[in-house]
């Protein structure tokens, strides 16, 4: 379609599904649920910046000329984010990618953002490096659409290129490979060659100089420890390509070194000289075994600093600003599984083969849960400034541990749903936690939480209210426990209870009527399903 047809077409207010760039001001928006629309504005004058938004990411570019480079910013993150941690850039520059491909990944204190290529074209630029905190509209990269390497993408190939790509007989050990540019360089007696950092794994960048094993001026033999280098995953031994001379240590232990860097240098043996170290050498090694020892004691036994990521510094603060907060009382209880377990055992399969979704301990505890906020609305409540404000609807949110932290994605309408709804919400938030792929809205929310520590086996603990609600609800690890049965010693699976809760809004009686009622409709499944007080 021609872009004097697109214009007439956004002039009666028709939609199409695809548009190029054209002399209208166009942007995409595409989200979860609904296709692509195109979204104009019709103007005199040249193309400003559009924003094209897309699960919770933007992209914005510029239209340009055939061949010339786009610059794509850091995308909106959601209304109250401004900033963000470049996370990982998942492309590097030259490397050539599709419309829609991730090219970066930025971590907030909620969410993490992709950052995906407009159109088709080539890394150009990355305008941040990996830890950079960025601003939303900021540069992020450039590309060029057309395909085609920039001049400037070119020399910077050719600048990163390091030196033993073009060496014609690289050498290789058999424990850690080692490529040195003593490979390319011509083997002169007494000629000073470069040790450079080698490879130490796919996804492994840098390492950290643990202990120099051979000192300025020490002989050594054809594949001997150099040095030895520490990742946040191996140990690397960096050896000798052939016998020679130690003439230059370039980093000191403790320092970091990319791969591909400069270590040391050496130079060969000249005719005559013996590999074998001298009898100074071998006194010199007597006199410091104690400090060999001491140094190999700290790389086994050492430690590391770690940045917090955004997200954990977010749950700290959440979490101490409801311990300043709140005045946060807990009360206990302990609930009978036997009936919903057997109930869980005679139709999980039918449950499945019905609904294709599987049935759990949750969604009984969430339908429970709604059914005790409704009836003591103190709970499903919170305090705004001076005011109590009380919540006609149930959204329920749920605890999920990933590996960047702890979330907790909301239910939303909980009063209104069965079993089946509630296993398949939870289903899809939980592999949306796992893939780092929850929206700003699915966190946002909720009037009431439960965490479950018991997938952890947790036995009791006290859980810490998620602000701004007033209550949360703990479960905990299912145990076989004699217990009291019509004047019977009997075993039974029981499970303990916890109810932390705001006692500046919720009083006792409120705390523990919640739970004894939750208590009741657990241990007796029909009282669930007809929501009665039988």
């Amino acid at each position: 379609m021609s872009s004097s047809r697109v214009g007439k077409a956004l002039l009666r207010g028709v939609g199409i599904r695809r548009a190029g760039l054209c002399r209208a001001r166009l942007g995409v928006v595409r989200t979860s649920s609904l296709e692509r629309h195109l979204v104009t504005s019709v103007g005199i004058g040249p193309c400003r910046r559009t924003n094209w938004e897309s699960d919770g990411f933007v992209r914005t570019f510029a239209a340009k000329k055939k061949g010339e480079e786009v610059t794509i910013s850091v995308p909106q993150m959601g209304e109250s984010i401004v900033e963000g941690t470049l996370q990982a850039w998942l492309r590097n520059v030259g490397d050539e990618v599709n419309e829609d491909d991730v090219i970066g990944q930025i971590e907030t204190d909620k969410i993490t953002v992709e950052v995906r290529a407009p159109q088709k074209g080539v890394i150009t630029a990355l305008l941040a490096k990996e830890g950079d905190t960025v601003e939303v509209g900021q540069p992020a990269f450039k590309m060029n659409p057309s395909g085609a390497r920039s001049a400037e993408a070119a020399a910077n190939e050719v600048a990163q290129t390091p030196e033993v790509e073009q060496a014609p007989e690289p050498v290789a050990a058999p424990e850690a490979p080692v490529e040195t540019a003593s490979d390319a360089a011509p083997a002169t007696v007494g000629e000073n060659v470069d040790i450079l950092v080698p490879e130490m794994g796919e996804s492994i960048k840098e390492g950290t100089v643990q202990v120099w094993e051979k000192k300025v001026g020490e002989s050594f033999k054809e594949d001997e420890v150099i040095v030895m280098l520490e990742t946040d995953k191996i140990m690397v031994d960096v050896r000798a390509p052939k016998a020679g001379v130690l003439q230059a240590q370039l980093a000191k232990e403790g320092d970091t070194v990319a791969v591909g860097a400069k270590i040391a240098s050496f130079s060969f043996l000249q005719e005559g000289q013996s590999s074998e170290p001298s009898m100074e050498a071998e006194a010199a090694a007597k006199e410091e075994p104690a400090k060999k020892l001491e140094q190999m004691g700290k790389i086994q036994s050492g430690e590391r600093r770690v940045a917090m990521t955004r997200m954990r510094k977010r749950i700290a603060e959440r979490l101490k600003e409801a311990q300043h907060t709140a005045a946060i009382l807990t009360t206990f209880n302990e609930v009978d599984m036997s009936a919903l377990m057997n109930l869980r055992s005679d139709y999980k399969d039918d449950f499945f083969k019905k609904h294709n979704v599987k049935l759990g301990f949750m969604s009984a505890f969430v339908k429970a849960s709604a059914i005790c906020l409704q009836e003591q609305p103190e709970v499903n409540a919170f305090i705004d400034g001076g005011d109590i404000v009380y919540r006609d609807y149930v959204d329920i949110s749920v605890a999920v541990s990933t590996p960047t932290g702890l979330v907790v994605p909301a239910i939303r309408g909980c009063e209104r749903m069965g079993f089946a709804e509630i296993e398949k919400v939870i289903f899809q938030l939980g592999e949306k936690a796992r893939d780092a792929s929850l929206t700003l809205e699915e966190l946002q929310g909720g009037t009431f939480t439960i965490s479950n520590g018991g997938v952890f086996g947790s036995l009791l603990s006290t859980p810490i209210i998620n602000m701004p609600q007033s209550a949360i609800l703990g479960m905990h690890a299912i145990q076989k426990r004699p217990v009291v049965v019509k004047d019977q010693i009997v075993i039974r699976p029981m499970m303990y209870l916890a109810l932390s809760y705001d006692h500046r809004l919720i009083d006792g009686r409120e705390a523990v009527t919640f739970l004894r009622r939750l208590k009741t409709l657990i241990e007796d499944p029909r009282r669930l399903l007809l929501n009665i007080n039988i």
